[in-house]
């Protein structure tokens, strides 16, 4: 039987939850969860005082309410499955290895970061900093993916180093800031200064970006790595039209302050990208 939890008092501050996981869950019954410690604010709490418990925990999770100031969900997890029936607060799946989270709604900022591995699916809309390296840290997500269907953020990928990160709709400022490798794909548009500092890995958008002056125009292709990186993302739920799996690719190298080996493709038939 899953162990299902209903949010029943919504919190007034961020109610930072990181039990919420299904190793930290393993073995434990109803009354057990309910008496598991969560921190509301600076006050330490019972986890059945904000959420009704039913079930058995059996790998999977699920989750219902409004859990905006819910943080930490998945921290951790190495396997099994979460899914929030609603909308979920920061740091979610927070260097998780393994496992899948997908969440109905929208997601906070820090959607997994320093992730690993596993897969977190999020239906709505995701804030800054998805996919992440921690601030101090230069190193982000290592494995994984991450698949939003909505908008994300500013910095999506900071420091990226492996992965695939893929955006239904459009992504903010610094999209792939500092990547070191890695995939991340943009089917709507890539705001200003995508892949500032980038040593490798490869940025994808299907609409015309501004680029900045340090990257460099150097052919038109059609990369066959990417025809099945796409017909992996339509796999997991995006629209990927066939004009993009079997379209031709502007390819920018940049960032030319740093190794110049990292690469932003543009769709051809976006037209050519415009430089700052």
């Amino acid at each position: 039987m899953t162990l299902t939890l209903t949010l029943r008092t919504a919190p007034t501050v961020p109610l930072e939850a990181d039990v919420l996981s299904p190793d930290r869950l393993s073995g434990v019954s109803a009354l057990e969860a309910a008496k598991l410690t969560v921190v509301h604010g600076n006050q330490r709490a019972d986890l059945g005082e904000f959420f009704q418990v039913g079930g058995a925990a059996d790998g999977e999770l699920h989750l219902t309410g409004d859990l905006a100031q819910v943080k930490q969900i998945g921290t951790g997890m190495a396997r099994g499955r979460i899914v929030v029936h609603g909308s979920v607060g920061m740091h979610l799946g927070a260097g998780m290895t393994g496992g899948e989270i997908v969440v109905e709604g929208d997601a906070g900022d820090w959607v997994g970061p320093e992730m690993s591995g596993g897969r977190i699916v999020v239906k709505g809309n995701a804030g800054h900093m998805l996919g992440s390296a921690r601030r101090g840290s230069q190193i982000g997500v290592r494995g994984g993916e991450i698949v939003v269907f909505g908008n994300a953020g500013n910095e999506v990928g900071n420091g990226m180093r492996r992965g695939l990160i893929a955006i239904g709709g459009d992504a903010g400022d610094f999209a792939g800031v500092n990547m070191l490798a890695g995939t991340i794909v943009v089917l709507g548009r890539l705001a200003w200064r995508a892949g500032a500092g980038m040593r490798r890995g490869s940025i994808i958008s299907m609409h015309p970006a501004e680029l900045l002056p340090t990257f460099s125009y150097a052919c038109d292709y059609a990369p066959e790595f990417l025809r099945v990186c796409l017909r992996h993302v339509r796999g997991l739920g995006l629209t990927i039209a066939d004009s993009h799996v079997n379209g031709r690719y502007q390819r920018w190298c940049g960032d030319g302050i740093e190794l110049n080996r990292g690469e932003v493709l543009i769709l051809d038939s976006a037209g050519t990208a415009s430089r700052s």
